[in-house]
């Protein structure tokens, strides 16, 4: 679940960096035609930022 996490955080993190330096959105050029798995790769990558920082919880102290 962790490695999950990790991987669709990196996704949206690379996503976001193109989004800022070119103005590319790689998961709406890959996935434009199904709006609805856009939105669901957008909440996915969500939840797994919430999921680490929920899993780190007990290491910030």
């Amino acid at each position: 679940m962790k490695m999950l996490a990790y991987y669709l955080m990196v996704v949206g993190a690379l996503n976001w960096g193109l989004v800022g330096l070119f103005g590319v959105n790689l998961v709406e050029m890959l996935l434009g035609s199904w709006p609805s798995l856009v939105t669901l790769v957008y909440v996915l990558v969500g939840l797994s930022a919430l999921y680490d920082l929920w899993s780190r919880k007990g290491e910030m102290k």
